[in-house]
């Protein structure tokens, strides 16, 4: 893992950054494969995002417009989402109310409760 935020080689990557989601989520589809552990997803808006099954720990979401999405079978663990906003975004269960609003408040990395 990096020390920071990574800009990925991942063409699935560059789709999200460049604000691409419904190609995104074709092609997800169709099996291609994101890598977006330890991504920098900082200030994207990534609503309507299939995050189904994706691996995002580490990920950094600063104030990225996360609303709606369904993160419930994706890996969130070590992802930070400060100022993101998250209204109707459903977490993997794993993850406390607390981990959450912490890491939406001061930026901390979310961790999974056992």
């Amino acid at each position: 893992m990096a020390n920071g935020p990574e800009i990925k080689e991942n063409p699935l990557y560059h789709l999200l950054r460049s604000g691409d989601i419904r190609e995104f989520n074709r092609r997800k589809a169709a099996g291609e494969i994101p890598d977006l552990a330890g991504a920098d997803l900082r200030g994207l808006d990534l609503r309507g995002m299939d995050a189904d099954g994706v691996d995002f720990s580490n990920s950094y979401f600063r104030q990225s417009d996360l609303r709606g999405i369904d993160f419930s079978k994706a890996n969130l663990e070590g992802a930070s989402i400060n100022g993101a906003k998250i209204s109707g975004t459903l977490f993997p269960s794993q993850l406390r109310a607390e981990e959450i609003n912490l890491s939406l408040t001061h930026g901390t990395r979310m961790r999974y409760s056992a």
